[in-house]
Order: C-alpha cells, then structure tokens, then sequence
C-alpha cells in the first residue's frame, strides 16, 4: 500500500519515493506527496523522477500514477516527486471552504441533501437536491465563514480507520465531517470567500465558491 505522504504533510512539495511496480506507463510507488482525484478533489499536478504525471487514479487504497511512454523508470529506482505548490495550495483552501459552506447550509437547511461536488484550483461547486432557491442565505453564509476564518482555528485531520483508509477533520465547536481530501491547517488559511448561485433545472441548486485571492 502506498503511504500517502498527502495526508501526513499537505505543505510537503518535494519526495523522494522507490517505484514498486511498472506496467508500461503505469507506475506505483511506496510513498507519495501527489493526490489522486477523490471525493471531487481534482488531482494534483507536477512530476516523479522528472517525468510529467499523465494521470493520477485511486484503486481501491492504492495510487496508480500514468506517465508518459518511454519513461525509463524500473521497479526499485529510487525517483523524486515534485508538485506544483501553488494549485495544491488553492486546492487545500478551495477544498475546505467548500465545507464550511457545505456545513452551513446543512445548519440552515436542516435535512438538505448534497448530490455532488468538485473543487479545482479556481472554484468549488456543491450541488444540492432543493426546490428553494439558496440565494437568500448567502449573506448569513459569507458571515458565518468570515466568523471562522477570522477565529483562525485549527483543523485536525486524522484516519478514523488506518486500514481502510478512511480519514476525516475536525473544527472544535464546528464540525466534524469524514474526508479524504487535503486541508489546510487552519481556518484562517482560507480567507475570504464568495458565493455564486448556479440554478441546475428543477429540484437542483448549485453553489459555486471562489477565493477573493
């Protein structure tokens, strides 16, 4: 199993790691700093042993990384992974201030259904099952989240099962919500945010979130 460096270091922009398997272009590895596409957190970008990452993809609790035809890579070469910092960066914050709204409007809207969600490294969207607009509770929102940013508290990431590679975070006196996702270390991290109403046809209401910087 891959020891995902990930979810021990998020700051981390630099690895040394042994390549454990190869199968044409697809590697493994035994551990690693580069997050796989999950839980709508899109993949990192960046490069192991100098060779650009095609694809990132989880099976099962593993990490299959595609690179480029005719890398020269072996099983036991010991390479270098290297990740643009900037877009894990935006990713961390877009990631967690989509749950902290995501967390709001359950408070809100209690019994509220979430149906889907996606952060890249310009915006964040949940979609929502909901026949009522969600536009009038965005001021109380964007205040809520200005209220914990401003408090600056710390988020606590930990499994809640090692072998099943279940993780989750925690915000004292916020919540507590499973997820495999990167986070920053604290709510002051994510700044101020924006809300953006998407209207997705009858029954479905989209928030799209953006960092003022």
């Amino acid at each position: 199993m891959t020891r995902k460096v990930f979810w021990i270091d998020p700051y981390r922009t630099t690895l040394d790691a042994v390549v454990t398997y190869v199968n044409g272009d697809q590697v493994r590895v035994d551990s690693t700093i580069f997050f796989a596409f999950s839980g709508g957190q899109e993949s990192d970008a960046g490069s192991f042993g100098g060779f650009p990452v095609v694809k990132a993809e989880k099976r099962g609790i593993d990490i299959v990384y595609t690179l480029p035809q005719g890398h020269t890579l072996r099983v036991g070469d010991v390479a270098t992974w290297q990740i643009d910092w900037d877009r894990r960066y935006r990713l961390m914050r877009l990631h967690f201030a989509a749950e902290m709204v995501l967390q709001l409007v359950y408070r809100l809207r209690p019994g509220i259904e979430r149906i889907g969600a996606h952060i890249s490294q310009d915006k964040a969207r949940i979609d929502f099952a909901s026949d009522a607009s969600l536009l009038s509770s965005f001021a109380e929102i964007e205040s809520a989240a200005a209220y914990l940013t401003k408090r600056d508290l710390p988020i606590v990431t930990d499994y809640s099962d090692v072998q099943a590679q279940r993780r989750f975070w925690k915000v004292d006196g916020f919540a507590t919500m499973a997820c495999g996702g990167t986070h920053p270390r604290s709510t002051g991290e994510i700044g101020a945010l924006r809300l953006k109403r998407k209207n997705q046809g009858k029954g479905k209401e989209r928030i799209e979130i953006t960092l003022a910087e």
